[in-house]
């Protein structure tokens, strides 16, 4: 009877050391995705609960081979603390960035990322919050150091203990599996819709991360898009033409096509080139050519929003926003912070490796970059950052797009203008170096400025602090004003830039871009959707989604469109969209197939998309947590399969996106035989 009881003992004592890892891996992914985006889809917590127990399971039969039961405990202690510090790696990246990293950008970035911001990141390791986090994820470490003494396993026999817990973890593995099929929203995820940071909110961030590796080495062969049975036929341009209602000859613009070489069908060119032949190349249209010829100043603005622009406290911004071509639907979705956001404004692409994309092109032909173009034009050119010029290796990045005379940063010159203060001075940037271009017309610059960067506080921000009087005494917390504040010094570089034309004399030969790189994350620490409470005071709502979170206001001005009547673009526009309408304005050859955006003047449908497969146009928006197409309004007519066509539409912009950068797409159309 004795030794009857002594085995069940050990059979259960057992059983709870082969659960103690399936556990800690689901009570890691709960504590995380509640500490980071706050929900907890219901069909997901299932999902997470069986994946964790499969995973759980499979760790312990690895280590459940050691005869050793001190070998045993070590391993677990040791999994478990791995377990712990990715978490934890990945919560204080979320926090202080508001995405999540996936593996490229963990490989190629993360180093630049957690080094340059060392100082943000140290505050929110060391906040009663961050403390708190630190102390929930090691608690499964301590925990098993503590009581797991002498772990036992519930059966000596070797293969009837791996039978039983292979058995389990294909079950439950099986069963996660399952429930992903049966649910539409979750299956797309998975597979044709998979997106790292939706992943981890609705599969846990370990079924992410092998995802993710997956995705990479299917992407190794180009993966493969939805096309349609037949090539449109695109007619050949034409010069004037006539309408049935009237003998009054109409002028009919010819196409943004150029010459290309497309014959190659074989192999992952062959499919590049069939997913662009299948494309409706878009028309020249009376605002074509309008800036040919003029000067380009392009601008990423560091944390920029369209909340910045007031006729009082930013009048310059105000005027280049209300007095060019006036944006009033415009995003920049946000997917790798600020080296995600200007790779989307420099390539027209949306950042698919991350924060790795930018990096990635140090060594592509980057040959429709505005650098690229313009350059080919004669003009002179040269980008300017007044952060470190290493950072984000933008001493090998920034060289490669297209500006004559390359790169300057705190480094390599911008050091002579700029004083060594956090963050930078944008107005010190701009007087430094306006003086060095302004007379070698025509000029394309590109400027990248630091001055809105985070954090808002006056001991913690040199911009907040010289620009607090401004802001003093506004309606807002003081967190607000610190970013409106910090904001100022853009503003005082742009008034400084227009008066310097306007007294050359050359404001109406030259134009202004700016757009942000991603929405202010730095005014909440908390990234959850509906509880961004700076945010939401600042854009005067509750931000509950991408679209609310992401939106923003482009500028596109010049000097000679001041007196005319005003340019509204309304329509749904983003980053995208920057390129190939700059392309359009400035007249230079260009094929429209090749940009995943529009020119915004084309009579291409509007559409904005971010990498979470969400989409918005003229007619709605797509939000695919949900899986539901909201209309704009109850009067909007939606076309029968127009939802389908779409979401396969941005399926197809997505992995273009991927595999121009992945395979150098434009050096195999445009670079010169060797």
């Amino acid at each position: 009877m004795k030794l009857c009881t002594d085995r069940c003992k050990n059979i259960v004592q057992g059983l709870g050391l082969a659960l103690v890892l399936p556990l800690a891996v689901f009570y890691y992914e709960t504590v995380f995705c509640i500490s980071t985006v706050g929900v907890y889809f219901q069909v997901g917590m299932w999902c997470k609960l069986l994946f964790s127990l499969a995973y759980g399971g499979f760790a312990y039969m690895l280590i459940s081979v050691f005869a050793n039961r001190q070998w045993i405990r070590i391993a677990m202690t040791l999994l478990l603390a791995l377990l712990a510090f990715v978490f934890l790696v990945e919560y204080f990246v979320y926090r202080q960035f508001k995405v999540f990293y996936d593996v490229s950008t963990v490989v190629m970035g993360a180093g630049d990322a957690v080094g340059g911001f060392f100082r943000d990141i140290f505050r929110l390791i060391f906040s009663w919050d961050g403390v708190f986090k630190i102390l929930l994820f090691v608690l499964p470490v301590l925990l098993t150091g503590i009581f797991v003494k002498k772990p036992k396993p519930f059966c000596e026999k070797i293969w009837i203990r791996i039978t039983v817990v292979a058995a389990t973890v294909v079950l439950c593995f099986g069963g996660g599996l399952l429930l992903i099929a049966k649910n539409s929203v979750l299956n797309v995820t998975y597979e044709a819709e998979y997106n790292f940071q939706t992943a981890v909110e609705k599969f846990g961030l370990i079924t992410a991360v092998g995802l993710d590796v997956n995705n990479l080495s299917r992407n190794e062969d180009g993966g493969d898009f939805e096309l349609p049975e037949s090539v449109p036929t695109v007619p050949a341009d034409e010069t004037v033409g006539e309408t049935e209602s009237s003998l009054t000859p109409q002028l009919v613009y010819g196409y943004h096509r150029m010459d290309l070489d497309l014959s190659e069908n074989t192999g992952t060119y062959g499919k590049i080139n069939a997913y662009v032949n299948s494309l409706q190349p878009t028309r020249k249209n009376a605002y074509t050519g309008l800036f040919k010829g003029k000067n380009l100043i392009f601008i990423t603005a560091e944390a920029f929003t369209a909340e910045v622009i007031d006729p009082v406290l930013t009048p310059t911004l105000y005027r280049l926003a209300n007095r060019g071509i006036q944006f009033t639907d415009y995003y920049q979705p946000n997917n790798a912070g600020t080296t995600g956001g200007e790779y989307q404004n420099i390539f027209g692409m949306l950042s698919t490796a991350g924060g790795a994309s930018f990096k990635n092109t140090a060594d592509n032909y980057n040959y429709m970059t505005m650098g690229s173009q313009l350059d080919r034009l004669g003009y002179y050119g040269k980008a300017y950052h007044n952060n470190s010029y290493t950072y984000y290796s933008r001493h090998k990045t920034h060289v490669n797009l297209g500006y004559s005379d390359g790169f300057m940063g705190y480094g390599n010159g911008m050091e002579e203008y700029v004083k060594k203060v956090w963050p930078q001075s944008d107005l010190e940037m701009m007087q430094g170096t306006l003086p060095t271009y302004i007379d070698k017309q025509p000029f394309n610059i590109y400027y990248m400025t630091v001055s809105g960067h985070s954090e808002y506080t006056r001991s913690g921000n040199t911009m907040t602090k010289r620009n607090w009087d401004a802001v003093a005494d506004l309606d807002y917390s003081d967190q607000v004003k610190g970013y409106l504040a910090a904001n100022l010094e853009l503003e005082k570089a742009m008034a400084y830039l227009v008066a310097e034309l306007e007294a050359k004399g050359i404001a109406d030969d030259t134009v202004i871009c700016i757009s942000t790189d991603h929405f202010p994350y730095g005014l909440d620490t908390d990234g959850k959707f509906g509880k961004k409470e700076y945010m939401s005071e600042l854009f005067g709502y509750d931000v509950l989604d991408y679209f609310g979170r992401d939106h923003s206001r482009l500028i596109l001005w010049s000097g000679c469109l001041e007196d005319e009547t005003p340019i509204v673009v309304d329509s749904p526009t983003s980053s995208l969209d920057i390129l190939p309408t700059l392309s359009n304005l400035f007249g230079t050859e260009y094929d429209s197939r090749l940009f995943p955006g529009r020119d915004v003047f084309s009579d291409e449908e509007a559409l904005v998309f971010n990498m979470n497969y969400e989409w918005k146009t003229d007619l709605g928006t797509y939000y695919a947590q949900t899986g539901k197409f909201v209309p704009t309004d109850e009067n909007t007519v939606i076309p029968e399969g127009y939802v389908e066509q779409m979401r396969t539409t941005v399926r197809n912009k997505l992995r273009y996106c991927i595999m121009v950068l992945d395979y150098d797409y434009f050096r195999y159309l445009f670079a010169p035989e060797q």
